[in-house]
Formats: C-alpha cells, sequence, structure tokens
C-alpha cells in the first residue's frame, strides 16, 4: 500500500507520516518513508541522528544523478529514467524503515524543473511492493505535489487538518484534486483537537465517509519535540497515531468510523 499524507502547512503532517512509520514498522511491516517535504524534517522526526541524516543529502540536490538518468541537458529529458538502484543507494536505514530523502522544489521564477520531478516521480513509481510492505509519502504544504503528479499511483491519500476554517478549506482543495487524478481513496483526518467543540466542529464540516478520525492536541508529543530523546519520542508518536493505524490496517478506512473515536 502507498500511503501519501497532505495538508496545509503546520497541521501535523510529519508527525502522523512518521507516527504511521514506526506503527507499521513495529508490527513487522517492511516501510518506505519518502520525505517529500522541501523542509525535509521526516527523517529528524523519526530520530535519525543529525550527522547521519548530513551525510546522505537529498536527491533533488543530486544534480549530476538526476542529468545522467534523465538525460537532460538539452531541449529533451526521459520521461521514465533507470531508478531502479536508487532505493539500495540512496536511502538510510532504520529498523524495518528506510527513509528516502527526496527534498522539495525549487523557488518560484528558476528554471523549468521538469526533469528533477521526472526522476522523482520514476523513483516513487520504482517501488513495487510486496503484501507485507507500505510506503509512507510526506507530502510538503498544499497542492504542487498534486499538479506536478507526484501522487499518482498512491493507494490512499490522508489530508490532515486543524480545527479551523481555512485548514479545512485547503483540505478541501486537496480532497478535490486528489479526485481528479484519481486517487483510490482519499480521507480526512483532523489534528490537534483539544476538546469536544472542535471535534464536532470537524465532524460537522466532513461527511462520514470523508472523516476517517481524529488525534488530540499532546501536550507530551510538544515537549518532548523539543528534546534529543527519540526512544520516548518513537513512543509517544506510535501512540498519537494508534487509532488513526487501526484503522487503516483493519480496513475501516473504506467507511470512516474511526471519527467516532
Amino acid at each position: 500500500m502507498k500511503i501519501a499524507v497532505t495538508g496545509k502547512g503546520g497541521v501535523g503532517k510529519t508527525t502522523l507520516a512518521a507516527g504511521l512509520a514506526k506503527h507499521f514498522a513495529r508490527c513487522g511491516y517492511q516501510v518506505y518513508a519518502v520525505d517529500a517535504d522541501p523542509d525535509i524534517s521526516l527523517g529528524t522526526t523519526l530520530g535519525v541522528p543529525e550527522e547521519q541524516l548530513a551525510a546522505q543529502p537529498p536527491l533533488i540536490e543530486m544534480k549530476e544523478l538526476i542529468k545522467e538518468r534523465t538525460g537532460a541537458g538539452g531541449a529533451f529529458y526521459i520521461l521514465n529514467p533507470q531508478v531502479d538502484d536508487v532505493l539500495d543507494k540512496y536511502s538510510i536505514d532504520l529498523s524495518n524503515i528506510k527513509l528516502l530523502r527526496m527534498g522539495g522544489y525549487k523557488q518560484a521564477g528558476t528554471a523549468c524543473y521538469c526533469p528533477e520531478n521526472s526522476f522523482l516521480n520514476a523513483v516513487v513509481n520504482s517501488l513495487l511492493l510486496g503484501n507485507h510492505d507500505v510506503v509512507i509519502l510526506d507530502f510538503g504544504a498544499g497542492i504542487e505535489h498534486l499538479t506536478r503528479g507526484t501522487a499518482r499511483g498512491v493507494d490512499l491519500m490522508l489530508i490532515v487538518t486543524e480545527p479551523t476554517r481555512v485548514s479545512v478549506e485547503t483540505a478541501r482543495v486537496i480532497q478535490k484534486l486528489a479526485r481528479e487524478i484519481g486517487v483510490p481513496k482519499i480521507r480526512i483526518v483532523g489534528n490537534k483537537v483539544r476538546n469536544s467543540r472542535e471535534k464536532e466542529f470537524l465532524m460537522s464540516s466532513f461527511d462520514k465517509d470523508e472523516l476517517l478520525g481524529v488525534m488530540q492536541y499532546n501536550d507530551e508529543l510538544w515537549e518532548k519535540s523539543m528534546l534529543d530523546e527519540p526512544r520516548e519520542m518513537e513512543e509517544i508518536l506510535i501512540n498519537s497515531v494508534s487509532n488513526i493505524f487501526n484503522l487503516i490496517r483493519g480496513g475501516d478506512v473504506e467507511a470512516g468510523t474511526a471519527a467516532k473515536s
């Protein structure tokens, strides 16, 4: 299964992506955690030491590799470059997790980004999965990954939203675009919910079959995020996403019943 996690900036996408990756890995799945956020913070949230992250730069920065595989440099480039060896050569190995740092896109006003985008799409699409394999894609904020087509081929898109009108409106835009590109399953995950009023707001903003569930605001997670205690952080991460994980793994993603929890 390929799961994409997206939403408005600051809603907790990376927290959910990291928590799901840890949860699936603990249950014996082989997890491919793909950091496609320009902030490339998934590795830090997963507890990878800074020196290990520094030793493996994001794929988007490997200009010579991209040029070699796509044939970029002239007016044409290869749309489906050979990338079979990329995962083994350029991923970071954790316990049952392979972290692939893709990185983000150039700023507006720069040159065409087509070869890089072609390369990254090929990497994502090259992940051929067995029954006990899971891909977790941590996308950047907003809709760029949808307009560039990186989200094509995912089985489930989780759109994270806070209990605010702006965040809900952003989730609606992403939901519409995801439907247009043919994502088969799209579910909303409410996050940072502090009370029953905020939960009711989210439940009234989406249909029952759209809202997968809600995650409570977690003071302990916030406090531990300031400390270098990866083992304790792992337990908090796993616990914080356990209801969402159980619904995905148990098949209730079809019915959206987590909204009751």
